[in-house]
């Protein structure tokens, strides 16, 4: 497929039948995995109608984890969506952008999670401290959030145009030469935790928010 190593991760969704169109946009565009956080409802029957005949193989191939983390653990590169700014939610790519970059992984033979909120609120901040990059999908400012089948079907459409674009065909990325072993997302975590706790010890972390300065 021609997205094989990308999953989409779909935390915390309130409709099954959006979790089926989903299915449907993966199918479309050569995305052959989803992992679903923390569902508020998994129905497969009621996702099945949405995702069409092309789209039911992955309906069986769904994951559940019951963390982010765990979700997007051996992914080298995270992105995380958002229809928000400011704060925490800063250097924020649109959509071409954070394909480009896929599409570089992917050349190098890593795992990509691309995460997606909840339907009603989107990522909160402790949920984007486990991407690596926050991408927003431009919108008229009186109707900024989209449908969730929606963001997932553009992101993977602009993911599928870099990979070609890259000439990343699926001979191509066959045959690629191996290369060193990039860090995976569950290793970035320990290592971020190792070093928070040895900046808490320092005192160079201090005050309300030690998260936020780290």
């Amino acid at each position: 497929m021609l997205l094989d190593r990308v999953q989409i991760v779909l935390v915390k969704t309130r409709f099954p039948e959006n979790i089926g169109m989903a299915a449907r946009a993966c199918a479309n565009m050569g995305c052959p995995g989803i992992c679903l956080v923390d569902p508020e409802r998994w129905e497969r029957e009621k996702a099945a109608p949405l995702a069409t005949p092309k789209g039911q193989n992955l309906l069986d191939k769904v994951l559940v984890s019951p963390t982010l983390a765990k979700a997007v653990g051996s992914s080298s590169l995270v992105l995380g969506t958002t229809a928000r700014t400011g704060g925490w939610r800063k250097a924020l790519l649109a959509p071409g952008q954070a394909a480009r970059e896929v599409a570089a992984a992917l050349a190098r033979g890593e795992n990509v999670s691309l995460v997606f909120g909840p339907e009603d609120r989107g990522l909160n901040n402790e949920e984007i401290t486990h991407c690596q990059r926050l991408v927003t999908i431009p919108t008229d400012a009186a109707a900024s959030s989209l449908n969730l089948a929606q963001a997932v079907l553009l992101m993977l459409y602009e993911c599928a145009n870099a990979v070609r674009a890259a000439g990343l065909g699926d001979a191509e990325k066959d045959d690629a030469p191996a290369t060193g072993r990039a860090v995976t997302a569950e290793e970035q975590e320990r290592l971020m935790g190792a070093l928070k706790e040895m900046l808490l010890r320092l005192d160079y972390l201090h005050g309300d928010n030690p998260d936020y300065f780290l």
